[in-house]
């Protein structure tokens, strides 16, 4: 364990044990490269909600299930509904950053199988919600931020109550958990920008044990 997390930065917690911040924690480079194929395989879409409103966020998956939305509700779904194809395998550079995400956060079994894969252009926002489509509400959730800064808002268990607000930046990691698990949580729009990498834009990888 001493060797996985020699490197990480200082970080931040909060809601008890149930949110870690680990700023800087991931190889950025190195996932941007393993992200650009599963792009090309599932390209990012904008999905329409339940309520039959577009998101602002386009959104891909890759792992064993993906989550998507329409009209029907949300779920999660062994093949992408674009192609009809399984989704794109999860790089191993992606999974082992989430792994190690996760083994900082003291949840060392951790094995996603599910990426989610926001892409949040100037002005794109994630409004609160929980996630709960999971089987095991019992695993973390670990998110990895490329490109411009978010905004990332978490509060607790209602939708109303108070909200902290962490800045998320090129390569940080944020793990919840535990108390935090079903926290409601979302995205500022984001601002103005151009990241020398990923350009006028936010992508965040999002790990999940969906099944």
């Amino acid at each position: 364990m001493a060797d996985l997390l020699s490197n990480l930065r200082p970080g931040e917690a909060w809601h008890g044990e149930g949110v870690l911040h680990l700023p800087g924690f991931a190889d950025a480079a190195a996932m941007w490269a393993a992200l650009s194929p599963v792009l090309e395989a599932a390209p990012f879409r904008h999905l329409i909600t339940p309520g039959g409103k577009t998101m602002s966020v386009a959104m891909t998956n890759c792992g064993r299930v993906g989550w998507v939305s329409d009209r029907t509700g949300y779920r999660y779904d062994k093949r992408d509904p674009l192609s009809g194809k399984p989704w794109p395998d999860m790089p191993d550079a992606l999974r082992y950053v989430a792994v190690r995400a996760a083994a900082a956060f003291g949840e060392a079994d951790f094995d996603p199988d599910a990426c989610l894969i926001n892409c949040y252009e100037v002005g794109a926002r994630l409004t609160p919600h929980q996630d709960r489509d999971e089987n095991d509400l019992g695993q973390p959730v670990v998110s990895v931020s490329l490109g411009l800064p978010g905004r990332f808002v978490i509060g607790g268990p209602e939708r109303a109550g108070p909200k902290q607000t962490v800045l998320l930046e090129h390569g940080d990691a944020l793990v919840f958990g535990r108390s935090a698990r079903l926290a409601y949580h979302g995205v500022l729009p984001v601002k103005a920008g151009d990241h020398p990498m990923i350009g006028a834009r936010r992508i965040s990888l999002t790990f999940r044990k969906a099944g």
